[in-house]
């Protein structure tokens, strides 16, 4: 069945138009290219790269649409200028540099917004684009990784959210155009993450989704006459985000609570006029490439839902009816029957509880299991299409994906749990996992880690550092020692991840003790690598000294490496090479002896 899921294509929405044309990310060819559906639901396809589309904005008032792509994953990403005034769509470079990241952050009218890190490699500035003239201005150069942007709708303001100090932490700035004068919305020094920036149509303020002095995000408004916040929405046992309608009436609002994200319309004022009719147990995705998008007038509002039984695709909402219309794949798909997944709490080692999902297959399984630990590690395993959880399932095994401690999601207090010297907590966390698994009837002798980025530095964490517990490990794009990792990795990543991992120059030692590789000759458990040779994160020399490692003590492992990737798989050929690999590697090593 993995194949089969694998070559299942999802739906992203990038943008609506004035006249209510869609711009889709799908990837139906097996990489994720751009395509227009218009509103009578006709499909055209925009680009035929050999390589992903990472966003595209139209630009308003005209029938040019921005893209950024980058090559073989390596994150540079690069500006495109396309037009669509005839049959066949004319392409032009508008930023082109590979040594350096272009970001894409909106379009205007006549002009492009787009963040780089070209001065010195490390901050990221802001760079307005006269499209007409070709000139560029730069808006914000304060230094910084700049994670988001959100140009005020009367263009005389700029929100800036960048890193702040302490880990997780984002700095909200506020920036005015004109004279380039800066002030601080949120404080630097401050533990506050920052979600999403959502300005008020007349552009007196701006709503602020975040954990700012709480532990839970709620739902801010952040007033420029007063320079103030106060609070719209809040509730204390889970988060919610919320998107300011261009009509200057409506705020939809996206609640999440344990991996599931609803959405919900209401008043500006905060007050609930109708929930949105999503299917349930899944999430309508709210933040990054995938968050809902309105319509210039509020008329309409453009959703990318995901959930467990189904690959993403795409909602458009009418906000005076009610009505969701589905905006799927262009080909029918067959889908098998999939299930969601059981939520539970599982007891650590100090008493916290650790949030875990656990998806069985029919009958219970032949009592192997995988625990499939996600990236970040300030990010979510989220309700979501997993088609690698789906084939182990399908494989006849039981999967457990958990939120450890650091895990967003869960509160600022949860995400807070792993930073600097408790490191290995989050580790001690799987020991747990492990414990638990005679209560869902799991042979304790045939469990395997798997994981990504961060979630691959657990796998190899792991199997050192409680190597009696793993039959085996899948180690994808993931991190063997802190140290090397921070040295080698990308300029501007080192700055941003030492907050949350510890400093080179004074937490060395530490960093040298939570990394696996100074555990290695522990390491026991077989072992099956994957990593892409342009991966900018994580650098595949931290995959090619694990491997090297382990083969001089004769331990069974595997290096598989993709000249074409990044961190991580984003091609369907390379995936459909890598993970039958990796699924029959387990098979050998999982099964009863």
């Amino acid at each position: 069945m993995l194949p089969a899921l694998l070559s299942l294509p999802y739906l992203v929405a990038f943008d609506i138009d004035q006249e209510g044309r869609l711009l889709i990310g799908y990837d139906g060819s097996g990489v994720r290219q751009l395509h227009e559906v218009g509103p009578d639901g006709t499909w055209h396809t925009l680009t035929t790269s050999g390589e992903r589309v990472v966003s595209a904005y139209y630009v308003p008032g005209s029938r040019q649409v921005v893209v950024e792509q980058d090559t073989g994953g390596d994150e540079r990403g690069q500006l495109f200028l396309l037009d669509l005034t005839s049959d066949t769509p004319s392409q032009e470079p508008l930023v082109h540099d590979p040594a350096y990241f272009h970001h894409l952050v909106t379009a205007r009218p006549g002009r492009v917004l787009f963040t780089t890190n070209r001065r010195n490699e490390v901050d990221f500035d802001l760079v307005a684009l006269d499209l007409a003239t070709g000139v560029e201005t730069t808006l914000y150069d304060g230094g910084g990784y700049v994670s988001a942007v959100d140009p005020s709708p009367d263009d005389r303001w700029v929100a800036v959210t960048r890193a702040g100090r302490p880990a997780n932490a984002h700095h909200v700035l506020l920036v005015e155009t004109a004279t380039g004068e800066v002030s601080d919305v949120t404080a630097y020094d401050d533990p506050n993450t920052v979600y999403a920036v959502s300005w008020l149509p007349d552009s007196s303020g701006f709503l602020l989704s975040g954990d700012v002095d709480r532990d839970r995000v709620a739902i801010f408004t952040y007033d420029l006459g007063t320079r103030a916040l106060s609070v719209v929405a809040a509730d204390d046992t889970q988060d919610l985000i919320g998107s300011a309608g261009p009509d200057g009436q409506h705020l939809l609002v996206a609640t999440s609570n344990d991996g599931e994200v609803s959405l919900a319309l209401h008043g500006i004022d905060g007050g609930l006029i109708a929930p949105i009719a999503l299917p349930p147990g899944g999430c309508g995705a709210i933040l990054t490439e995938a968050a809902p998008h309105w319509s210039s007038d509020g008329g309409h509002l453009l959703i990318t839902y995901s959930s467990p039984v189904e690959p993403p695709y795409v909602f458009r909402y009418s906000v005076a009816t009610g009505a969701l219309d589905a905006v799927r794949a262009p080909e029918p798909l067959e889908l098998p029957a999939l299930q969601h997944p059981t939520s539970y709490r599982v007891e650590s080692f100090d008493g916290e509880q650790v949030p875990v999902y656990v998806y069985q297959p029919d009958g219970g399984g032949d009592g192997s299991a995988v625990l499939f630990v996600h990236g970040g590690p300030e990010w979510q395993h989220g309700k979501i299409w997993h088609p690698l959880v789906a084939g182990l399932v399908a494989d006849g095994r039981t999967v457990l994906v958990p939120n450890v401690r650091g895990s967003a999601g869960y509160g600022k207090r949860w995400y807070s749990l792993d930073d600097r010297q408790l490191r290995l907590d989050s580790v001690r966390d799987l020991a747990a996992l492990h414990a638990w698994l005679p209560t869902i009837g799991v042979d304790q002798a045939r469990v395997a880690l798997w994981g990504g980025s961060y979630g691959g530095y657990m796998v190899l964490a792991g199997l050192a550092f409680q190597p009696e517990l793993w039959a085996a490990g899948v180690d994808i794009v993931g991190i063997a020692s802190l140290v090397t990792f921070l040295e080698n990795t990308s300029s501007y990543r080192r700055v941003a991840r030492e907050r949350e991992y510890g400093y080179l120059e004074t937490d060395r030692p530490f960093l040298e003790l939570a990394s696996p590789l100074s555990k290695v000759d522990a390491i026991e458990a077989p072992l099956f690598v994957i990593h892409g040779a342009n991966d900018p994160r994580v650098p595949l020399s931290e995959a090619e000294q694990i491997v090297a490692a382990l083969e001089k003590r004769k331990v069974p492992c595997e290096l598989l490496v993709y000249g074409d990737e990044g961190h991580g798989l984003a091609k369907r050929a390379n995936k459909l090479d890598a993970y039958p690999k990796a699924f029959a590697f387990l098979r050998e090593h999982l099964s009863r002896q």
